[in-house]
Order: C-alpha cells, then sequence, then structure tokens
C-alpha cells in the first residue's frame, strides 16, 4: 500500500503532505515548502515543527503549541508518506 497524500486538520488550517518525484511537498495556510528525500534531519525536523504550529497552534512566543513527542509524530507523518 503506498501513501501518496495525506491531509491532517489542524487548529489553524490544514496540513496537505504530498508525495513528489524527488521527496515531499507540504502545505499548510498558502505556504507551500518542498523538501528532497535526501534532506537531513534537522530540514525535516524543521518542517515538521512548522506545520505542528498550524496543526497545534502557537504559544505567544511563537512557537508549536505542541511537546517534541508531538512534533516527532508530525515528523513521521510525513515520512509515512515519502516512504517508498
Amino acid at each position: 500500500m503506498f501513501i501518496r497524500k495525506i491531509v491532517i486538520e489542524g487548529v489553524e488550517g490544514d496540513v496537505e503532505i504530498e508525495r513528489t518525484e524527488t521527496g515531499w511537498l507540504v502545505r499548510a495556510n498558502g505556504v507551500e515548502a518542498e523538501l528532497d528525500a535526501s534532506a537531513g534531519h534537522d530540514e525535516r525536523w524543521a518542517m515538521a515543527w512548522n506545520a505542528a504550529k498550524v496543526i497545534c497552534g502557537t504559544t505567544r512566543r511563537g512557537d508549536p503549541n505542541a511537546t517534541r513527542s508531538m512534533i516527532h509524530d508530525v515528523l513521521c507523518e510525513i515520512e509515512r508518506v515519502t516512504d517508498r
């Protein structure tokens, strides 16, 4: 079974994660970010961190209103879509 696209409903909008030829495309609140499958862990974590801001909302400081574990769950979903 291959998952090509997933939509996660969030507090501040929806996050769409879609598989591309070279990696994945994440859309949230009109902003698109594309990463190559060979991107490092820090780049993937930054993508999940930004997606968690839309899914879970933000704190007064502008950080995601989420624990590291919740951000890790978002990262796992992003990687699940691109798993080949």
